[in-house]
């Protein structure tokens, strides 16, 4: 697909006015230095709108995007359970999780470990999470980004990743996350306005004119099977999405654990002005991920009918953006690169607070704060170096990338997720119990990956979530009360939520009610 000189300019427009808006939130007040609240946590002053809005930016991304929008032309709807099973688990963040950590002022998930266990579950964490984010996440996003651009504008990968990382780089480095979370509200805008509008063309086509609503009854009465949320074990998509346990099993493990302890996630909320501001943002990012299905998994469903020979699902999104007329592809490219960059600038501010807050601060207690804001940046931008030289080695032999972080991280979700839930919610939990709720994780899902290869990744995942989580609450209560001390005064915690955080819930739960019933 070529871009017409139009859409080139509109594409130019966009990243010119992001950078222009990214230095203007990131100016200093007139003698004031940046330090390391104001870097790493906006301050503690970012209102719901920029939360909700750096939430979803900071999740859709390149593997988001081609990938959804591919299972969409594989699986058909089910793939769309990944997003509104998020929206009820940022509800339950929202509720449960976040007033402890405002409550605790942490900085990072591995601070609150150190604060709940011990200094070893902080620093096995945090540099677990280091390497994690770049040689696994950073990497992927670099990599398929460069490969949409690629597919899209024929541009070379290595130059797609240099230009994406700068782009990231020129934005986000200096403000850190002020500046990424107050542009992330533009490049959602600019997100949903280039999804919708590229939905809205594929089913006008198939409505030959008749508009979106004979469209869309065309697409459900020609291919009915892609529309079945739920899949049965004849499926030959069960593998991906087996059955109930999408509704009743490792999903939820997967989805807590993204949105309730990953840093680049929660690092927004953590910076909330208020604990009912937070709020208010992750309601807001729960009804964007109820949206999201008609933006990434639709146009894959569009495309089984429009372009019914693809030789890789995952050509379904750029093919999709060939039959946009010019201008207009302007926009969905624009709002394909502002999914790409938002997360690289959510990641590497990411690595950079855990690098300095978690290990470097340990390292050299008595620096000043323009010192470890100084390092902070130099972290970021080293992690992008990285990521770049080490994209093609780790990603190019990869058929389906995106299967590569999910198998990879995988292996630890469970024990992380058992470790957090018990920290948070049972005082007997102890840091050796923590560890070993890890370390079985780790085994167990290796073993499972090896001896077991027919058991679904999913089931897979609430298997070994179940040993880990019997393992932690074992080899704890072996220990006595060794750490009770350190445990999360729960009495302590204001639970209770505003009214309209309550309606908005409310809301989530009819609405996913609706969408699986008339769905099923």
């Amino acid at each position: 697909m070529q871009l017409e000189t139009i859409d080139i300019v509109l594409f130019v427009a966009y990243v010119i006015g992001l950078i222009a808006l990214a230095l203007w939130v990131s100016r200093e007040k007139p003698g004031h230095n940046t330090n390391t609240s104001d870097y790493f946590l906006a301050g503690n002053s970012l209102p719901w709108w920029a939360i909700g809005a750096s939430l979803i930016a900071a999740n859709i991304s390149a593997e988001q995007i081609i990938g959804m929008s591919g299972s969409g032309f594989k699986i058909g709807l089910a793939i769309a359970s990944y997003e509104w099973m998020a929206a009820i688990t940022l509800i339950i963040v929202g509720k449960y999780f976040l007033p402890v950590f405002l409550k605790r002022g942490i900085y990072t998930m591995p601070q609150f470990l150190e604060q709940r266990y011990d200094h070893r579950v902080r620093t096995i964490l945090a540099v677990f999470w280091l390497g994690v984010y770049i040689f696994v996440n950073l990497t992927a996003v670099l990599w398929l980004g460069a490969l949409a651009i690629n597919t899209i504008t024929g541009v070379d990968m290595i130059y797609g990743m240099i230009f994406l990382g700068t782009f990231s780089v020129v934005y986000s480095l200096y403000g850190g996350l002020k500046a990424v979370a107050l542009t992330d509200i533009v490049q959602v805008l600019v997100l949903v306005a280039g999804g919708l509008i590229l939905s809205y063309i594929c089913l006008d086509l198939l409505g030959k004119g008749d508009g979106v609503i004979a469209g869309f009854s065309v697409l459900t009465h020609a291919v009915p099977e892609k529309f079945d949320m739920i899949l049965e074990e004849g499926n030959p998509n069960y593998m991906d999405l087996p059955g109930l346990s999408v509704l009743l099993g490792g999903m939820w493990v997967m989805n807590v654990s993204y949105w309730g302890f990953n840093q680049y996630i929660i690092q927004r909320t953590l910076a909330a002005k208020s604990l009912a501001e937070g709020q208010k943002g992750i309601a807001f990012a729960a009804y964007l991920k109820l949206l999201m299905p008609v933006i990434v998994v639709l146009p894959g469903i569009a495309a089984v009918i429009l372009a019914p020979d693809l030789a890789k699902p995952d050509q379904a999104y750029p093919e999709m953006m060939t039959l946009m007329p010019t201008g207009i592809k302007g926009i969905v490219f624009a709002a394909l690169v502002a999914a790409i960059v938002s997360s690289l600038g959510s990641m590497t501010n990411s690595i950079s607070t855990i690098f300095t807050m978690d290990l470097y601060c340990h390292m050299k207690p008595n620096e000043s704060q323009t010192h470890y804001v100084t390092v902070g940046r130099t972290v970021a931008l080293v992690s992008l170096i990285l990521a770049i030289i080490c994209a093609k080695p780790l990603l190019g032999s990869f058929d389906q990338a995106f299967q590569y972080i999910q198998n990879f991280t995988g292996f630890f979700t469970p024990g992380i997720c058992v470790l957090f839930l018990l920290g948070l919610f049972w005082k007997k939990a102890t840091a050796n119990g923590a560890l070993a709720a890890a370390l079985v994780s780790f085994v167990a899902s290796i073993a499972f990956f090896f001896a077991a290869p027919n058991v679904p990744f999913m089931d897979r995942v609430a298997i070994v979530f179940l040993l880990s989580f019997i393992t932690a609450i074992f080899v704890s209560i072996l220990e006595g009360n060794k750490d009770q001390e350190k445990a999360v005064d729960l009495e302590g915690i204001n639970f209770k939520t505003k009214t309209s955080f309550n309606i908005a819930t409310l809301g989530v739960i009819a609405i996913l009610i609706a969408l699986y019933a008339t769905w099923w």
